[in-house]
């Protein structure tokens, strides 16, 4: 159910396979970059040449809401981390109001600008995009993570934790920062965020020029999951598949054995589960359920042969291989308000998550319907699902979209539910063999070049 900075049974992914690469858009360049003129900021004529760093800061400054925290030098570019005010909610803009974190890597206001987000907490590097057109990077952490929380009472309704109320998030600031960065403007971000960017496109498709997104899951139908069925059907060999079920099973059979040890792997790293999933037995079947999934979003078809013999290995080998391949630990301390709690939140209310069957497990496991985002998050998180708005984000990037382009990996989970861009100068690739790690730089050729020479023509950069 995870990924560890996100879960299986909400967002990330790794392996192996075939050579596939589906492409959507019948655009041609001529007629993408005709489109491009009618993108908001495009033809910026007027924009002034290069400002110095204190112009910048100064601009920055000027900004209401807007507070440089401190200026820093990044390979040679005045790096500014900044406060931002939002409301908290933008439907009543004049009520609550609380402080967002961001970064800006700014080179030149001619340069293209890349808004990057993670969907969680503030990005700390730099995004292969920003990289490949050498532009200005403008970071945000998402609301409600970290030390973007509204404080008070603001901060424990979680019905302001929404896709549209953290795409108008994004809408303000880049509004705000277009008045520095005038060149091109294209969002990206992996996993939740591709998801985020994609979001942001999704309400305020004037704010962006182009958005590249990484790996993004698209759960439109949460009722609905033979998409993960099929994916976990096929992935990889056939032995690889039945050696790992095999050990997933055991390692519910043996659960006697086997709950001794992870109570004092939990004992150890003073992991408590009294909040969130309530006993270590439903903890260690939760850990359980997410294994395989975590052995391919973050591993490959070559670690296929690490798997033990599940019949054959010791009680001490098979809990040793699988705690260095895919079990995971939901604890107390990990899935609250400061941590990795806003994201179960969300998807448990919009982003959907894998309801996957387990057939090989049918008669070991004890909690049938544990494998939900509301099992692992305190009480006063836990919300009901209602999967209207990121279906109306799936109709709207595969008929209206615009210069959008998806990346997956042809063996992480996650990529088992795709976003089908729509024909204008819009584009998806699958990079082979690859997990929830799939970039541009794994892309085979053509593809890659191909790629390349769309992102710089959306930019403007020669």
């Amino acid at each position: 159910m995870r990924n560890k900075g996100i879960s299986a049974l909400v967002c990330a992914g790794l392996t192996a396979g075939a050579a596939v690469l589906a492409t959507a858009g019948t655009a041609t360049a001529q007629d993408g970059a005709a489109q491009a003129q009618t993108r908001a900021g495009s033809g910026r004529a007027d924009a002034p040449a290069r400002a110095t760093a204190e112009d910048v800061r100064e601009r920055l400054e000027k900004i209401p809401g807007m507070t440089v925290v401190s200026v820093t030098d990044k390979e040679g570019y005045p790096f500014y981390t900044l406060t931002y005010r939002q409301p908290v909610d933008h439907q009543r803009p004049h009520k609550a109001s609380f402080t967002q974190r961001l970064t800006l890597w700014h080179k030149s206001t001619e340069r293209p600008t890349v808004l990057y987000t993670t969907g969680y907490g503030i990005a700390s590097g730099t995004t292969a995009v920003t990289r490949l057109l050498d532009a200005n990077q403008v970071s945000l952490e998402h609301r409600y993570f970290l030390q973007s929380r509204p404080q008070g009472a603001a901060g424990d309704d979680w019905t302001k934790m929404t896709v549209q109320q953290e795409a108008a998030d994004e809408h303000r600031v880049t509004q705000a920062l277009r008045g520095i960065e005038r060149g091109k403007w294209i969002g990206t971000g992996a996993s939740k965020g591709g998801m985020t960017a994609t979001y942001h496109e999704r309400f305020y498709p004037e704010d962006l020029d182009a958005v590249v997104a990484f790996v993004a899951p698209n759960d439109k139908n949460n009722r609905d999951d033979s998409g993960y069925e099929r994916f976990f059907g096929s992935v990889g060999t056939k032995e690889c598949r039945a050696a790992l079920n095999a050990v997933q099973r055991e390692m519910l059979v043996r659960r006697d054995a086997l709950l001794p040890k992870f109570e004092a792997d939990a004992k150890a790293g003073g992991q408590t589960f009294e909040e969130t999933l309530g006993t270590t037995d439903r903890a260690y079947e939760f850990a359980v359920l997410d294994q395989v999934w975590n052995f391919w979003q973050s591993g490959s078809i070559d670690n296929c042969a690490t798997v033990p013999d599940a019949k054959k290995a010791t009680d001490d080998e098979l809990y040793s291989w699988s705690k260095g391949h895919g079990l995971s630990v939901y604890y107390d301390e990990d899935l609250g308000v400061n941590s990795s709690g806003p994201y179960y939140r969300q998807a448990a209310t919009q982003l959907g998550w894998a309801d996957l069957k387990f057939k090989h497990l049918k008669g070991v496991r004890h909690y049938p319907d544990i494998y939900q985002p509301n099992s692992v998050l305190p009480a006063a998180m836990r919300g009901t699902y209602d999967n209207a708005t990121i279906a109306d984000v799936d109709r709207w990037v595969k008929t209206r979209g615009q210069r959008m382009m998806f990346i997956y990996g042809e063996n992480d989970p996650w990529s088992a539910e795709k976003f089908t861009p729509s024909h204008r100068d819009s584009y998806r690739y699958e990079v082979p063999g690859a997990n929830h790690g799939a970039s541009i730089a794994k892309l085979p050729e053509p593809q890659q070049s191909q790629v390349i020479a769309v992102i710089k023509r959306w930019a403007n950069v020669k």
